[in-house]
């Protein structure tokens, strides 16, 4: 009996091997119809793979969404960064243009000086509240800068030195209001014509030159300078022209509105005067002379 049943299973074993190897010879050959149980297979294994296949390329989409918002996301930052280091380039550009220019204008200017050595200084600071009456330059008594020493630009007068430190000092500008801020000024032209730079105009951003006798003749557009005559100021310093003449209350003499060479509002490099020489003030050439005779007695 057992050999029987080994031979048995055996037999089984080589019948299932033999339509084994019958039903893959006849599903692989060509054939125009499949059977029912391959139909069958491949609906159950498509509509497996359909069910799959849908949300994963949902879940991959979105991936590639969020992978791509990363990436544009990170260029839109580089961008950024890139388009503000552009507009600082364009700021320093700009300003190192402005520097160059009223360098090179500060230079043309040292050149036509004269009677005085110019020393080039940069306004370090500036109060708002004092804008047009005040500013800070970085040379000081170190760099033989005194009280009183006139300060403009390469464009025209701007002011004075009013008080110094070791390396600083502060200038009033001549639009300051300050009963002691004059400057003796002459205008250009065929006669000459004197008075004095005193008091500034806010609404119509203009200087007042007073004491014009009421009898000169004084053309709108005439160039209006430094008479010299001060003790303070070299002689010939450009400080504006003329706009508007107005006559005062009595009729004794006349104002000038002068429009100013020299840019009050926007300073940044000056030159301080620095002469060798002064002149006296007639008050002083009074008080020597009277001295003299008293010595002479």
């Amino acid at each position: 009996m057992p050999q029987f049943f080994t031979n048995k299973r055996l037999i089984i074993l080589l019948g299932s091997i033999i339509l084994l190897v019958a039903m893959i010879g006849f599903s692989i050959r060509d054939r125009g119809n499949i059977t029912w149980p391959e139909k069958f297979v491949k609906d159950v294994t498509g509509f497996g793979q359909n069910i799959v296949s849908k949300p994963a390329g949902v879940v991959e989409s979105f991936w590639d969404d969020v992978s791509r918002l990363r990436h544009t996301y990170e260029e839109n930052e580089k961008l950024r960064a890139h388009l503000e280091e552009l507009a600082q380039l364009e700021s320093d550009v700009a300003r190192l243009e402005k520097d160059n220019a009223e360098l090179r204008k500060v230079l043309e200017k040292e050149k036509s000086l004269a009677d005085y050595e110019p020393v080039q200084a940069t306004v370090i600071a500036r109060n708002p509240d004092r804008w047009y009456e005040l500013i800070t330059i970085d040379q000081g008594e170190s760099n033989g800068i005194e009280p009183d020493m006139a300060v403009m630009t390469a464009s025209g007068l701007v002011g004075k030195v009013k008080s110094t430190s070791k390396f600083t000092s502060t200038v009033q500008l001549l639009s300051a209001h300050d009963t002691n801020n004059r400057v003796s000024a002459i205008i250009q032209g065929g006669t000459p014509i004197y008075g004095l730079i005193e008091g500034y105009n806010e609404e119509k951003k203009m200087l007042q030159m007073t004491k014009i006798p009421s009898d000169s003749k004084v053309k709108k557009g005439q160039t209006v300078t430094t008479s010299g005559l001060g003790g303070v100021f070299p002689k010939g310093l450009v400080i504006g022209t003329v706009t508007e003449l107005v006559p005062d209350e009595f009729g004794l003499t006349q104002t000038a509105l002068v429009e100013p060479s020299a840019s009050f509002y926007d300073l940044e490099h000056v030159m301080v005067s620095k002469r060798e020489m002064t002149g006296v003030l007639p008050e002083e050439e009074d008080r020597q002379q009277v001295l003299i005779e008293e010595e002479g007695l």
